[in-house]
């Protein structure tokens, strides 16, 4: 899993969980403070009442204060008609339909009834204070107390469904936003997280595109304070690298340089006692040009890295192509093998240097004559691609597997040494020296399906120039 993914759903599912309890804590503290409004205002009422009750009392009787009583807070049915309509407010200014939902009871001294709009069963007797009281099918909140002056009762009731009905909708106002804001925060979260590592996407791209034959360090400019020190480590790493493989084209070099002078005396002397003893000394002269080949491209290759200037002009790439064909013409009679050109461009004209391209063709071409069977084709393919041309070298031999391909195309790397007396280096030069052009190399089945490899390869018809690219 990715970092940033890591990160993502750490901080989306710390926060998520942090929210849930904040939203289930305000839930609940919501809920509580408004039972506690709810039952302060409850007993508001009932001491309205209670101020009621003792200013009619005295001087009224208790019949005249039962209706009086009646008519001001037993409120008739008919203004509750139509009580399933979505409007809660009567109409005619009448009152609100919540009303009914809030009773009023109120006892003479000996507890004889006055007025009971309540209508519940109060044969426990009566109680000061707040208690639970079930009535017309509903769970309902009562406060009591009594009159010191008059001995009167007085109850005011709520339902329980009213006031749970209001304090979740009120409490659940309260938690919504945050529920809501998850989504915000999460994509919040996202974006941050994405600019914060930008600066690290702007070093891995130099690192993955870093090619073996010109490390650089970093820029550690870019880099946020928390990975500095991964940046300098991996410099000074990319620093001892750049030695190491500075210091391994200088020995290749080298030795190819001190190599070649023996290389030569030694052929010399062979090839002055050969008509003696043909049998004996073929062998060793055709084992010196290998070894004369090898050191050939040992100093090409330690050229074209080193960055030495190949000037590009423009030349015909299809005649370059015709004599690489010519030049391996004599490898391939060897095992009776048909070189084929098939060229789709009439004339296709290209920036390059020619003796490079001349090069990279005969290495794929003798490298396809070499692990190619007997009395097979070679095809050499030339299309135009894009801005510049793609070229094709497919054989019949028995192909690379594709976990291989890439070792294949290293340096020095023959994956079956039972075949060819190469040293590796066919494939590594010929890569390089498209990339020198701006091209790329890739290794490939045959597209009609039979066994064999190959080898395409697309040059730019205008290369930049040919140095040691920064």
């Amino acid at each position: 899993m990715s970092l940033t993914r890591k990160l993502i759903l750490l901080i989306t599912s710390t926060v998520f969980m942090i929210t849930l309890i904040a939203a289930g804590w305000g839930f609940y503290v919501s809920n509580h403070q408004l039972d506690e409004l709810f039952d302060a205002e409850l007993a508001q009422s009932t001491r309205i009442v209670q101020g009621l009750v003792e200013h009619l009392s005295s001087t009224q009787s208790i019949e005249q204060l039962a209706f009086t009583l009646s008519k001001t807070l037993e409120l008739p049915d008919a203004l509750f008609q139509g009580d399933e309509e979505e409007d809660e407010i009567l109409p005619d200014g009448a009152g609100h339909k919540y009303e009914r939902k809030i009773a009023f009871e109120v006892w003479s001294p000996d507890q004889q009834p006055v007025l009971d709009t309540l209508r519940a069963n109060d044969a426990q007797g009566l109680e000061p204070g707040f208690a639970w009281q079930e009535a017309a099918g509903y769970q309902w909140r009562t406060f009591t107390i009594r009159d010191p002056s008059t001995g009167f009762w007085i109850r005011t009731a709520q339902r329980e469904d009213v006031r749970d009905e209001l304090s979740q909708e009120i409490a659940l106002g309260n938690v919504l936003p945050f529920l809501l804001a998850l989504p915000l925060l999460a994509i919040a979260v996202l974006a941050s997280i994405q600019v914060s590592f930008k600066p690290l996407r702007k070093l891995e791209k130099p690192v993955r595109n870093m090619a073996p034959e010109n490390i650089h360090p970093l820029d550690d400019r870019q880099a946020p304070k928390e990975v500095a020190g991964l940046v300098h480590a991996v410099n000074g790493l990319l620093r001892r690298l750049n030695q190491a493989l500075e210091r391994e084209r200088r020995f290749s070099a080298d030795a190819a340089h001190e190599l070649r002078t023996p290389l030569a005396a030694l052929r010399l002397n062979l090839e002055k006692v050969y008509g003696d003893n043909p049998e004996q000394y073929g062998d060793l002269i055709q084992a010196v040009d290998r070894m004369v080949h090898l050191v050939e491209q040992m100093l090409l290759l330690s050229r074209v890295d080193s960055g030495a200037q190949f000037p590009p002009e423009h030349h015909n790439l299809s005649a370059i192509l015709e004599q690489s064909i010519a030049d391996v013409a004599p490898l391939a009679l060897k095992k009776n093998i048909e070189p084929v050109l098939q060229d789709e461009t009439g004339q296709s004209l290209i920036s390059c240097h020619r003796a490079l391209i001349n090069t990279l063709m005969r290495s794929l071409l003798a490298n396809a004559i070499q692990y190619s069977p007997p009395h097979t084709i070679i095809t050499t393919n030339l299309v135009p691609a894009g801005e510049g041309y793609a070229i094709s070298v497919c054989d019949q031999g028995p192909g690379i597997p594709a976990e291989e391909r890439e070792r294949a195309l290293s340096r020095f790397v023959r994956l079956d040494q039972r075949k060819g007396g190469g040293a590796g280096l066919g494939l590594a030069i010929a890569r390089r020296i498209a990339e020198l052009h701006g091209g790329h190399l890739i290794l490939a089945d045959r597209a009609d399906g039979q066994s064999g490899l190959c080898v395409q390869v697309w040059l730019p018809a205008r290369c930049p120039a040919l140095t040691k690219r920064s």
